[in-house]
């Protein structure tokens, strides 16, 4: 196999006090602090943004099962933004477009119970499965643009517009507008990255109020003319409790958050992640090959696992707490790391190894847990199953390309491979 460009040696901090998770080295490859925190500091203060990092798997699932004590309802970019730049981005809102209301995830029952129950409905198990013959088809007709190439950018050909063009149908989007709603999800991740200027941050704004525009002439036009797409559901439903549907407001804050980044961008980072561990795990992919059948959903667990493409979210303490010795006050905000209870060796055995055999691999906790378990999981397991399965249908063989740097783009919360370049050679 062609030598393939590392990433630079990984920062190992020597003690908590050393991990800064804004520090893009570090989100680089952040599982040397994960392991840190994990044996040293299972609950643990970050000096920097103020945020209790919680790690051990246990002690998050406690934590996202416990919904009388921590929850996820907080003021509007609490903790998220320094002063003034929320009521900057507040005003353009106002001015240019639509105030996001709460999303599903940022709301604690009775009103997130209320409302889940409608996007339930929305995406329920029978709506799902009638899209996987177009899920399958469209990752065939990707992989057909590119077969006979020998080589493609497999983030740009694959991993980005196949869970897009899915989602985007159900959204009433158009095919041909995919990479303009990628532009405006890359850049609402962004923002929800914590990692920018605040000048990058009213760009962000100013991308997401363009996409509001182009996203309210669909909701007029399902009220108008109701069909069978996942966003008239959402747009015609009344939620009984409320005795109304959801307002324009609630409908963009979900078109954003919930639906394109929650729907298409950590599939996106999971298909490019998985493709990368196999061109780097040799053993994995000759296994995987030789059965797909009996592989295939264990890997796709695994990926999940490993890289983890939601790296963390938050809770807020609705009391006092105390855990592993650390006293958390009501009201502060809970970084919940999933990506480290994802590599915790308490639950998983010998986690930093990907294991086709292991028999837990789908207790991770890359979809959460609990109530706010996320209600696009089964969606994107078909997205990732088609994906994978149409490369190994077709490709004999393949390596990572010498030119990749196989680095990240800096995001607090998400976990997102910039490109990933790959040869092959396509089944005869």
């Amino acid at each position: 196999m062609t030598e393939v460009n590392r990433m630079d040696d990984p920062i190992v901090p020597n003690s908590p006090g050393e991990i800064n998770f804004l520090d893009p080295e570090i989100q680089e490859c952040p599982y040397p602090a994960y392991e840190l925190l994990l044996e040293q500091a299972p609950v643990w203060l970050d000096p920097i943004l103020g945020f209790y990092n919680i790690s051990r798997y246990e002690d998050l699932r406690k934590v996202l099962m416990d919904t009388e004590n921590y929850g996820n309802e907080r003021p509007r970019d609490s903790g998220t933004l320094p002063d003034g730049r929320a009521l900057k981005i507040l005003n353009l809102y106002k001015e240019k477009g639509w105030v996001p209301e709460p999303t599903l995830a940022g709301r604690d029952d009775p009103n997130h119970k209320e409302m889940r129950a409608m996007f339930d409905i929305a995406f329920r198990a029978g709506k799902i499965k009638l899209l996987d013959p177009f899920v399958e088809e469209t990752a065939h007709k990707l992989v057909d643009a590119f077969i006979d190439d020998g080589h493609c950018e497999w983030v740009h050909a694959m991993a980005v517009p196949l869970p897009l063009i899915v989602i985007g149908k159900q959204m009433g989007a158009r095919e041909e507008d995919i990479w303009r709603i990628k532009a405006w999800t890359d850049a609402w991740v962004q923002r929800l990255g914590m990692m920018q200027t605040e000048e990058e941050a009213i760009w962000s704004t100013e991308m997401e109020i363009e996409a509001q525009h182009y996203f309210q002439k669909i909701f007029e036009r399902v009220r108008k003319e109701p069909d069978d797409t996942l966003i008239s559901e959402m747009v015609n439903r009344v939620i009984p409790e409320w005795g109304r549907t959801l307002t324009d407001a609630e409908l963009h804050a979900e078109m954003m958050a919930d639906t394109f980044v929650g729907g298409s961008e950590t599939t996106t980072n999971a298909l490019s992640a998985g493709i990368m561990m196999l061109g780097r795990d040799r053993e994995a992919w000759g296994q995987l090959k030789s059965n797909p059948d009996k592989y295939l959903r264990t890997f796709i667990e695994e990926v999940l696992r490993l890289e983890s493409p939601v790296q963390a979210l938050f809770r807020i303490a609705k009391n006092d707490i105390e855990l592993h010795g650390v006293k958390i006050p009501k009201g502060a905000m809970i970084n919940t790391r999933y990506a480290a209870a994802n590599r915790d060796h308490r639950h998983f055995e010998c986690p930093e190894k990907i294991n086709l055999d292991r028999k837990n691999a789908g207790s991770h906790m890359a979809f959460g847990s609990g109530v706010h378990h996320c209600l696009g999981a089964p969606l994107a397991r078909r997205e990732l199953y088609w994906g994978f399965k149409a490369f190994i249908d077709r490709v004999d063989d393949f390596e990572l390309a010498p030119e990749n740097k196989l680095r990240h783009q800096p995001n607090f919360a998400l976990r997102a491979l910039k490109e990933l370049h790959i040869s092959f050679t396509k089944k005869a």
